[in-house]
């Protein structure tokens, strides 16, 4: 019976040590994760000057590369082919540039008017009876007032009164000249390393399969996974193309039924900012109000303006860019909220632009390797 206790005994305590072992093993492994994690932000955050360029010229260059294909087919040498589809881009832009600029100084131009209108219209107004708020800050400068008069004097020392400066609009434009040089060399550096990438064409994908190898079902699975991630940003950027011109046309068909001026002007802006979830259509929302009221005067029209665009950007938001993305991406909406937080949290409104197709990306690329699919379960819906 001894004998009995005494094995039962040994053969229990190898099985308490490995479960020690086993633990310590996985607090080590999640320590090792979540330091690596943790670097990982870090460099993203401290190398944002270099990694934001090469990030949106990927995903430009998979948009374009759909217009240097038929110059394939017709012998044209790639890199030329990729000088004409840039060159016209630029073309494009730089003409539509112009009489959008027009009315953006039609409407600057209308903006003191406006302004005069208001102080005016505030003037002539009957004082409000005062607020809370109001009263309390009286009884606050009062007690400030009269616990200043109570200080002691000293005979002969003038008192000192502080003057603030007035906002210099040309120095706080000169302040953010820096600033505009960094995005400006960024836009250039994502422009060339756009020409780049659709010259070499398919050779980083060719180049990353035969590294995957030798063996040919690790250089297939390598393909498959890069055709997927070909596949998920083409389609994600088509879907943001089809929102884009939706917003832009129906705001354009809508303010110009209200009468709002500088209508193609603003649907080319509301177009172009729903791209950027949430913070493009709220800044759309606050700048069509305030356009509204200063050219209607009226709160009436500000709130009936400002309300038509955000009924648009809602359509766009809840219900086609979903519908659509629904039959494209398996993300569930909660992650794609936590990246879109994450992302622009660290490089602002580009990280929100990104945010959902590095996400498509990141969950590809689980689905197909093994060791990570827990984390694309997490992900996906």
């Amino acid at each position: 019976m001894t004998d009995t206790v005494k094995k039962s005994s040994a053969t229990e305590e190898p099985s308490a040590s490995k479960r020690t072992l086993i633990e310590a093993v996985n607090v080590r492994s999640a320590s090792l994760i979540a330091l690596a994690s943790m670097a990982t932000v870090y460099f993203i955050d401290w190398a944002q000057a270099v990694l934001m360029p090469l990030v949106v010229a990927v995903l430009i260059s998979y948009a374009l590369d759909p217009l240097v294909s038929p110059f394939d087919r017709i012998k044209v040498p790639r890199p030329l082919g990729a000088g004409v589809v840039v060159t016209a881009l630029l073309a494009v832009m730089v003409s539509a540039s112009i009489p959008l600029q027009r009315e953006a100084v039609a409407m600057l131009d209308k903006v003191p008017v406006a302004i005069n209108k208001f102080q005016r219209s505030a003037a002539s107004a009957p004082p409000k009876e005062e607020g809370i708020i109001e009263k309390a800050q009286a009884a606050a400068k009062e007690i400030e007032a009269s616990a200043s008069d109570s200080k002691p004097k000293t005979p002969g020392v003038t008192p000192v009164q502080i003057v603030r400066k007035p906002f210099d609009v040309k120095e706080y434009l000169m302040g953010g000249a820096s600033s505009a040089l960094v995005l400006v060399s960024q836009s250039f550096s994502a422009l060339l390393l756009v020409y780049f990438l659709l010259a070499v064409g398919k050779l980083y994908r060719r180049k990353v399969v035969r590294i995957s190898g030798p063996s040919f079902g690790r250089m297939r699975k390598a393909a498959r996974i890069m055709d997927d991630f070909h596949h998920q940003v083409r389609s994600f950027l088509f879907v943001m193309l089809l929102s884009a011109i939706f917003v832009g046309a129906f705001t354009w068909l809508a303010f110009l039924i209200l009468g709002v001026e500088q209508a193609g002007l603003w649907g080319v802006l509301a177009g172009i900012a729903s791209g950027i979830p949430y913070l493009g259509p709220f800044l759309v929302l606050l700048g069509t109000g305030i356009a509204a009221f200063l050219q209607f005067g009226t709160l009436d029209m500000a709130f009936i303006v400002a309300g038509t665009s955000l009924v648009v950007t809602s359509i766009q938001g809840y219900l086609l860019t979903p519908w659509l993305t629904s039959h494209l991406s398996s993300l569930n909406p909660v992650a794609i909220f936590v990246g879109l937080s994450f992302w622009g949290w660290l490089w602002g409104p580009v990280g929100l632009i990104i945010a959902t197709p590095m996400l498509m990306v990141i969950k590809s690329l689980c689905d197909h390797v093994t060791n990570l699919r827990p984390l694309g379960e997490l992900l996906g819906k």
